[in-house]
């Protein structure tokens, strides 16, 4: 029996040379990421391998996988897909060095394939131009480079109950194990200077982030009356989200693996396509525009019954009607498509952005520049529409044109071409699962329906009868409100459930649906233990 488990054990699938091998291969991975993100200080952090190779995914992942990713990680998506990625590249670095034990040049393809795969995805990205091919293609030759150097000194095998050859000259005092010990120093010795070449290649990298650019922007003043909070709008009732999200706690769900850096100085908004008017503005040509100043709610289509993936912020911009208006959108211009610096698109209906309400270019967030990670220096914001058709970061075109003709970046995907946000509640405190005491208990939440607004929160406990719960206030319908209700808890294990009505007296549906193709529907439920 335990001969049996002897020759199941690991050391028993590869020879000691092979497992020598994927170290060796290891290390020529490590050193290859490692100078890439220092090459890629001449082009773009985007066009380094790890980076452009998970855009591709992201762009080809099939859907469902996606929606499981936002599900289990949230706004840590690109994280977790950025470390899934680099075990999956260990994992296939160790087995390229294992093959080339056997023939080098099984190695140095193995390599090379992966460096054309960095240098494809890379220069097919957005805003790409040869410069993005280096990372990749110095990268593969660093790999190479390494690899061949390890597995020259790596000591051969010998063959189980065999004697080596008898050398012409005296081996060396230590033999294998000094052959050995030289190969690990070597191998350790590149890991620690791939970690030391892609720090100083993050840090140059750094340098060239837009933080200064940002620290730098005045905000101009509104040219009507700056956003006010009303003082009820805020109930002050422990775990319940607060009226304005703050810019750290804002949710970001996007397709940008790492977060485009827009330097305000160089950047410019072209609109274009079905206009009378082709207009190209500059940063300061759209400071120098009246500004409006809003509270507006921003939702994630992903965002399931009783999720956080909402915010509400106060907002700095130009209105998008009034460019529009100058642009002049030629008949059969229903769609206006809003670019990314990064690709990305997004499809807002051109009757909604000019039907009044207060669609805007943003530049400013609660008081301060857009953060880079929320769109700076520019993004759109559309009340009432979720953010995959409308609030499109780092943007740089807005492109006249028809659903018929064009479909933006989610909707071949399987998403909704038009996608207007739909009428929800959650209940924040008590949380699910929780247990409080008998007698008056606080359960209070918030409720969305932008562009319509909130008429009506009920609560249900145990299936019981529908309450009413009290309403704060809002600045107006583009934003969520909080509520509150009184309950008076008995022992025991309970259920509520919290429903809204919109002020058009639509009463959200119970209907379960997923997140896909519009947007998820139902009534947040939860369950409580009262002792």
């Amino acid at each position: 029996m335990k001969a049996q488990l002897k020759s199941l054990s690991p050391a028993r699938w590869l020879s000691r040379r092979q497992w020598l091998g994927a170290l060796a291969g290891l290390a020529a991975g490590a050193v290859a990421l490692g100078v890439a993100e220092l090459v890629s200080v001449l082009a773009s952090p985007r066009s380094t391998p790890l980076v452009a190779v998970s855009g591709v995914v992201i762009d080809y992942v099939p859907e469902s996988v996606k929606s499981l990713a936002i599900d289990i990680f949230g706004a840590n998506d690109k994280l977790a897909l950025l470390v899934g990625m680099s075990i999956l590249l260990a994992l296939i670095a160790a087995a390229i060095g294992v093959l080339a034990t056997r023939t080098l040049w099984h190695g140095f393809v193995g390599i090379g394939a992966f460096g054309l795969l960095a240098i494809v995805a890379a220069t097919t990205r957005a805003g790409a131009d040869w410069t993005w091919a280096l990372p990749g293609l110095v990268a593969a030759a660093a790999g190479c480079a390494v690899l061949y150097g390890l597995l020259r000194v790596a000591p051969p095998d010998v063959p189980a109950g065999a004697a080596p050859d008898k050398p012409e000259k005296p081996a060396p005092v230590g033999g294998a194990s000094t052959g050995r010990r030289r190969f690990l120093q070597l191998t350790g010795v590149s890991v620690v200077s791939a970690a030391i070449v892609g720090a100083i290649g993050r840090s140059l990298a750094q340098r060239r982030n837009v933080g200064a650019a940002r620290a730098g922007v005045v905000l101009p003043t509104p040219s009507g009356p700056p956003a006010v909070a009303p003082p009820d709008a805020e109930l002050s009732v422990p775990g319940l989200a607060t009226y304005t999200t703050s810019n750290a706690g804002f949710y970001r769900i996007d397709t940008a693996v790492v977060i485009p850096q827009v330097d305000p100085a160089g950047w410019a908004l072209r609109i274009h396509g079905r206009v009378a008017r082709p207009m190209i503005l500059t940063f300061d040509d759209l400071l120098r525009r009246p500004m409006i100043e809003r509270y507006i709610t921003l939702a994630c289509v992903s965002n399931e019954v009783g999720g956080h993936l909402i915010g509400n912020a106060r907002w700095l911009g130009v209105p998008v009607k009034d460019l529009l208006d100058e642009a002049g959108p030629l008949p059969g211009a229903d769609q206006v498509v809003s670019r990314s610096v990064d690709g990305f698109t997004a499809g807002s209906p051109t009757e909604v952005l000019r039907d009044g309400r207060d669609a805007m270019i943003a530049i400013g967030m609660n008081g301060e520049p857009l953060p880079v990670a929320h769109g700076f220096p520019v993004r759109m914001v559309v009340p009432g529409l979720y953010g995959y058709v409308s609030a499109t970061k780092w943007l740089a075109e807005l492109e006249l044109t028809s659903f018929a003709d064009y479909d933006a970046y989610w909707v071949p995907r399987g998403w909704a071409a038009k996608a207007p946000i739909k009428t929800q509640s959650r209940i924040d405190t008590p949380r699910d699962r929780a247990t409080v005491a008998s007698g008056t208990v606080t359960v209070a939440g918030v409720a969305w329906a932008q562009h319509r607004g909130i008429a009506k929160v009920e609560v249900s406990v145990d299936d019981g009868p529908w309450q009413e719960a009290t309403l704060a206030g809002t600045v107006s319908i583009d934003t969520w409100c909080q509520w509150m209700w009184r309950w008076q808890a008995t022992p025991g294990k309970h259920q509520l459930q919290v429903r809204a009505t919109d002020n058009t007296g639509v009463t959200q549906t119970e209907e379960l649906a997923p997140p896909d193709p519009d947007g998820a529907t139902g009534w947040h439920t939860i369950e409580v233990s009262a002792i």
